[in-house]
């Protein structure tokens, strides 16, 4: 049994190891095979597409900030009223940064040109001075809003990226500018974040194919017009709201997504190198195999759990009866053997009792049937607290019992026997509201080196006869020179 439970656990450690190998391997050479269509046509994009996500999830949000701005009563009505109380304005800006978390906040009034930050009331715009001309481009420009990088007004050695909104009365007339800021290096990280997560150089070019954010790069390139291989489509990706191109440089194949981000009039760049792309489909294959090897193993250890559980079952079942645990008959020639073995081999006495429950039909037809089950279960556990470790006790049919005695002589065994007698008629057993009393008659008998394992079965069943015979709730002992004759 054991062999062909390892057999089959090999067999199947073959199978699963071979079907995992030929699945990752096909893998492999089907994905090398098809890199660069699936490099540029899918994957790329789909970066493309999650890093868009991103950015309305991250960039956006000041714009919503900004346009709630825009258009909060509060701000209308302090513009209208004259600007008379400028502490509530810097209130106002300080606590729109504070609950947002921006870098920045501010309103630049139309009609006194003010520039008012949360930090409090800044000197006036100035279409002279070149860090003002932004307000003087969104006082003119046609739409709603712009990003904007630009140093911070209230610091002019930070760069700030702005969301400028425009701000109109309730007639529809431009009474100023009004937005927040969001520090530039909070967006490097977030590019950053893009390149390690994906694994893939990110960055943002404006129309004009100057580059407006990156994170590390391996190249200091202030436009696409200026990297190799990539200037001969620098026309093609500045014209279109979408490529995939395929480009040379230094002698490496790159494969490069580009797309329009209409919010900032910018165009989101994801470029790959192909050396990275197939490194990463080997990585992908050796991590399948590891993982493939540790399914197998977790497989192969499950396996061999459930076939030992169910062998283990199977074996109990055929050598255990199932309602009173003790061992059955198929079993009992083994068991015998190696009791027998060891009994001569150390010179040692083999007794054995049989014991039947007296009456137990009436029980059972008195009582019912589980009751009578309860009855056979309560009394082999009463037998088995008198018994030592090496002593077996096998059920022999019905209410009849064998139990198997190494190292004991007649004598020991009856004194075991009387033993089990006393106590099971002092047994009070009580199953559905009834108590049941019982009785059981026992036959004594000791192993000669004539005795084989029928006789002394035999020897034991005379013995039990002769208990029944002479009134029940007894035991007798069988005696080599006269089966007739009992020795009290």
């Amino acid at each position: 049994m054991q062999n062909r439970k390892l057999r089959f656990v090999i067999l199947l450690a073959v199978l699963m190891i071979s079907g995992f190998l030929f699945t990752s391997f096909i893998s492999y050479f089907t994905a090398n095979e098809s890199i660069r269509s699936q490099v540029a046509k899918t994957t790329l994009p789909l970066t493309s597409d999650n890093i868009y996500s991103e950015i309305q999830r991250d960039l956006l949000r000041p714009i919503s900030i900004a346009s709630m701005m825009a258009n909060d009563t509060f701000v209308r009505d302090w513009i209208l009223n004259g600007e008379q109380d400028e502490q509530a304005m810097i209130k106002y800006l300080s606590s729109i940064q504070t609950h947002f978390n921006t870098v920045t906040s501010f309103f630049v009034s139309d009609k006194s040109l003010a520039y008012y930050h949360s930090s409090g009331k800044l000197r006036a715009v100035d279409p002279l001075i070149p860090h003002d001309k932004w307000y003087f481009r969104v006082q003119t420009m046609p739409q709603e809003y712009e990003i904007n990088i630009d140093v911070d007004s209230a610091d002019l050695s930070s760069f700030v990226v702005f969301i400028n909104f425009r701000m109109f009365d309730y007639s529809g007339h431009y009474i100023g500018a009004i937005g927040v800021g969001l520090g530039l290096d909070r967006v490097q990280k977030l590019i950053e974040n893009y390149n390690s997560r994906y694994d893939r150089e990110v960055y943002f070019i404006n129309k004009s194919g100057e580059i407006m954010l990156q994170g590390q790069s391996k190249h200091n390139y202030k436009n696409i017009h200026q990297i190799p291989g990539l200037s001969t489509f620098a026309t093609q990706i500045l014209t279109s709201p979408s490529n995939s191109i395929t480009y040379q440089q230094d002698n490496e194949k790159y494969y490069l997504n580009s797309r329009l981000v209409p919010q900032f009039g910018w165009y989101l760049i994801v470029s790959q190198q192909q050396q990275e792309a197939e490194q990463r489909i080997q990585n992908t294959l050796l991590l399948n195999l590891a993982i493939s090897f540790v399914v197998s193993i977790i497989i192969l250890i499950l396996v061999n759990f459930i076939i030992s559980g169910y062998q283990k079952k199977l074996e109990t079942m055929a050598t255990t009866d199932k309602l009173t645990g003790s061992a059955n008959r198929q079993v009992f020639d083994v068991l015998f053997q190696q009791v027998y073995n060891q009994s001569k081999r150390n010179k040692t006495p083999l007794s054995a009792l049989m014991l039947d429950l007296d009456y137990f039909k009436q029980i059972n037809d008195t009582y019912g049937h589980p009751t009578g089950d309860v009855v056979l279960k309560t009394l082999i556990q009463s037998i088995k607290a008198n018994l030592r470790e090496s002593d077996i006790i096998f059920r022999w049919g019905g209410e009849e019992f064998l139990i198997i005695l190494p190292e004991s002589d007649l004598q020991s065994a009856y004194e075991i026997a009387e033993e089990i007698r006393i106590k099971s008629a002092d047994l009070n057993i009580i199953f559905a509201g009834k108590s049941v009393s019982i009785t059981i008659s026992i036959g004594v008998a000791c192993m000669t080196k004539s005795d084989t394992h029928d006789t002394l079965i035999n020897h034991t069943d005379e013995a039990l006869y002769l208990a029944k015979e002479r009134g029940r709730n007894r035991t007798e002992r069988y005696l080599p020179h006269s089966n007739k004759e009992i020795d009290k």
